[in-house]
């Protein structure tokens, strides 16, 4: 505590002196409900101008910070109210004004003739974060959670799952605000559960302040699910159906109830995913040249639910609880075939592998929350208390047969099974406080969290039908993780111009690996981790005029290594194609600094630069037992450096067609030296563009076209790979009066979305190739029950075009 003591005092004592207002309050209605989404404008009383807009959150509250010193005048609108305006407001006496509870009077129109609702934009760019908003795109009917991250601004895809941002890997994935406990496989599964008609948004925080756990070096992607806000019984039934080279279709029901005292809400969904991938790698290693190809379908069926209540206790007070699940059943049939001749004379084929696999999977995922928040003016408390629990059943069946060159005789049978159950429980608990202090807002918290993981490799072979169970090859690894936390925060601004962010987080880790080996005489030793490590994070806002706003920003992240990058198990493909873990790995550290610049208000530019110590990645290896075999493990590079540059731009083409560009260049340097000749030595410059066109067309109907263009670029430490692009079209229409919304797409219509490359490492040179089922016809379905339109959205004339810029 000593610390943020500390910090605490440095930052009062230094920006005590700096001179701006604030003006705050909360808007209701007649009935005293908060009047949600309201534009609050301020304008200079004696020039009339207009200094700044904000609307209003969820609880009716608004806060205008930075303000210079005048006296101004506060004009607040919503539909079906009077407009509310407050002259005289006299910052330059008193420069912070709270004015309470404002109330707006009834205009006496009915807001069922009146109702006026708005698009939000496909990416809204805001102080701390990206928000991929996802009902701003035709072309999201029929896809999942994963699917969607592809299209996200700034965030990369990669040929096996793994997500980056800013060409970063290592991003955190929350689900309404909450960390998934999950990596790798599992990670990828459970995305592609989350169907695309029950997400809201995506927002993608590449900087997140010290309120945030420092886990991630790519920052922070929360997927934000569905959650109707509007007064009365409201609910969507929704449905999707895609074809492609396999079939793909969900269903979903939500609803809500609101009213002065409560808001329940929940969630039923279906959904049943099959899709196709497969793969060609050449390898040449050991004097060998081995020639693989890998083909999967895999099926999967999910249900998912979602309930939860937040209850009103008074104005201020607010006490909710969240019970969200998803189970999952499936099946993949694979099949992987390795043709093996020598470098010398590749075409000689010597022998020939063939594993035809099939798997079956049961999953099922529980998280429960309970949640208190208070908020009085500038001040606010939150308590959450969160358990989850996940489990997962996993069994493999891979027969290896080795054929002779013509693929005839049968030259060696082994027929081998595998059983993989996985436990995982995490429980949280954290406090966060806010309040004013100095002009600026001072913020502080704790928070614990433990990550329990419990993973069984059971191994065996298969003689005359019978399951042997090998000791030598079965283990068990279990892997428990504490972090304490506590941090401090403060935001002010200094003056008219400049603002400032700045905070500290102290995170005490204490971590255990236990592998315990079926066979004593390979036990080892357990693998211990305590350390302590402090992560400062710095910003800086000048705002040149309100058309040209500049933002620095440093910070400190961690990435630890997790069970699936730990966990030493061999998952094959075959014999001599596998994957393991690293039980020796060291949690990697970044230094993160991002320079961005904001022109009238929607055109958007940031460069950053990182520095990662012991980077976490992925490489791809020979086997040191067979020289026939490579696998793909996981190490510590000594660093990686990054510079990256990301510009988004939204453009009014016609008053009918509205186009929105990201493009997105970085170069990469990976640098590391493992000895005896394994060197990583690889620079890759890349670069992406994503655009998306909507065209609004007669008789109420809307087109998109959209697509992304991938340049070439480096996955993980040492794979480099080539060009990749798609091409999506959609078309909507809305009917009875927009409760019901259909929408047709074409995803990836040349088929082009596929990758290759190579890679080079200790002896072993890897060509591959890949495609997935990426192209396929979807159309979507939703019906809106009840009330929803209540609480939609007003811009009034006469500002309709300044609240726009600033909002959107």
């Amino acid at each position: 505590m000593q610390y943020i003591s500390t910090i605490v005092f440095c930052l009062i004592s230094i920006f005590t002196f700096a001179q701006s207002s604030t003006i705050s309050g909360t808007l209701m209605d007649v009935t005293g409900e908060p009047v949600i989404y309201a534009n609050v404008v301020l304008y200079d009383q004696t020039s009339d101008k207009l200094v700044k807009v904000e609307t209003t959150d969820l609880e009716g509250a608004f806060i205008f910070t930075g303000i210079p010193p005048l006296t101004y005048k506060l004009v607040a609108t919503y539909v079906g109210q009077k407009d509310i305006i407050i002259s005289d407001i006299d910052t330059a006496n008193e420069p912070n004004q709270e004015l309470g509870v404002i109330q707006f009077k009834s205009t006496g129109v009915e807001l069922e003739t009146a109702v006026v609702t708005a698009q939000r934009a496909l990416v809204e760019i805001k102080p701390d974060r990206t928000v991929f908003n996802v009902q701003g795109t035709i072309n999201s009917a029929g896809d999942n959670a994963l699917q969607l991250l592809r299209k996200a601004p700034g965030v990369l895809v990669d040929n096996n799952d793994n997500i980056s941002v800013l060409s970063r890997s290592g991003v955190l994935i929350y689900v309404d605000g909450k960390r998934l406990p999950l990596s790798g496989d599992d990670l990828s599964n459970y995305l592609q559960s989350l169907p695309a008609e029950q997400i809201d948004k995506i927002d993608i925080i590449t900087n997140p302040g010290a309120k945030y756990e420092a886990e991630g070096n790519a920052g922070i992607i929360d997927i934000r699910m569905k959650k109707d806000k509007n007064l009365g019984s409201n609910g969507t039934l929704s449905g999707s159906y895609g074809q492609g080279r396999e079939t793909r279709y969900n269903v979903n029901a939500t609803g809500n109830y609101r009213n002065k005292r409560l808001n329940s809400f929940g969630t039923l969904g279906y959904n049943q995913n099959d899709f196709w991938n497969e793969m060609a790698f050449s390898n040449f290693q050991n004097t060998l040249f081995m020639e693989e190809t890998n083909t999967q379908i895999t099926q999967r069926n999910t249900s998912n639910y979602r309930w939860g209540t937040d209850f009103f206790i008074s104005s201020n007070s607010t006490l909710g609880f969240l019970i969200s699940g998803n189970t999952t059943t499936g099946s993949s049939l694979s099949d992987n075939r390795i043709e093996i001749a020598t470098i010398a004379n590749p075409s000689l084929i010597d022998s020939i592998l063939v594993a035809e696999n099939n798997d079956d999977i049961e999953s099922d995922k529980r998280s429960y929350n309970l949640n208190y928040a208070y908020r009085l003016n500038e001040r606010s408390l939150n308590i959450d208390l969160d358990y989850g629990q996940f489990r997962m059943k996993q069994f493999f069946n891979q027969p290896n047969k080795y054929f002779d060159a013509n693929e005839v005789e049968l030259l060696t049978f082994i027929n081998t099974a595998y059983d993989t159950p996985t436990d995982i429980d995490i429980y949280t608990a954290k406090v966060d406080y806010e309040q004013g202090l100095l002009g600026g807002k001072l913020g502080f918290g704790t928070k614990f969290s433990k990550v329990a993981t419990d993973n069984t490799f059971e191994f065996f072979d298969i003689i005359n039908d019978e399951r042997i169970l090998s000791d030598t090859r079965s283990n068990r690894f279990e892997y428990d993780e504490n972090v304490y936390a506590g941090y401090v925060s403060y935001v002010r601004p200094l003056g008219a111009a400049w603002s400032f962010a700045g905070g500290l987080r102290v995170e005490a880790t204490a971590a255990k690996g236990v592998l315990t080996a079926y066979d004593e005489n390979l036990q080892e030793d357990p693998v211990d981790l305590n350390y302590t490590n402090f992560f400062p994070n710095l910003g800086f806002t000048y705002t040149l005029t309100p058309m040209h706003v500049f933002a620095l920003n440093y910070g400190r992240r961690i990435n630890r290594p997790d069970y699936n990058v730990l966990n030493p198990f061999r998952v094959q493909l075959s014999e001599l194609s596998f994957s393991k873990g690293n039980e020796s790995l060291s949690p990697e550290i970044v230094n993160n600094v991002e320079l961005g610049y904001t022109w009238q208000y929607r055109y958007n530019f940031k460069l950053s630069y990182s520095k990662t110590l012991d980077q976490i990645t992925r490489l791809i290896g020979p086997d040191d037992v067979d020289p026939r075999a490579s696998f793909i493990g996981w190490d510590n590079l000594a660093e990686q450096t990054i510079y990256a540059l990301n510009i988004s731009a939204p453009i009014d083409i016609k008053p009918w067609w509205n186009a929105y560009f990201n493009a997105g260049a970085s170069y990469i340097n990976n640098q590391a030296d493992y000895g005896e000749g394994a060197i990583v030595d690889v620079q890759a410059f890349s670069y992406n563009v994503y655009q998306q066109h909507t065209f609004t067309m007669p008789k109420g109907w809307k087109g998109e076209v959209s697509g992304w263009y991938s340049g070439p670029g480096v996955w993980g430490g040492v794979f480099e790979y080539e060009t990749s692009w798609s091409l999506n079209l959609g078309l909507q229409r809305k009917f009875f009066s927009d409760r019901m919304n259909v929408r047709l797409s074409v995803q990836d219509i040349f088929f082009q979305s596929g990758w290759e490359g190579f890679s080079e490492f200790d002896g072993l040179r890897s060509e591959g190739m890949g495609n997935f089922d990426s192209r396929r016809a979807s159309i979507s379905l939703s019906y809106n029950f009840g009330n929803n339109n209540v609480k939609s959205r007003k811009r009034k004339t006469g500002i309709e075009d300044e609240a726009s810029r600033v909002t959107g």
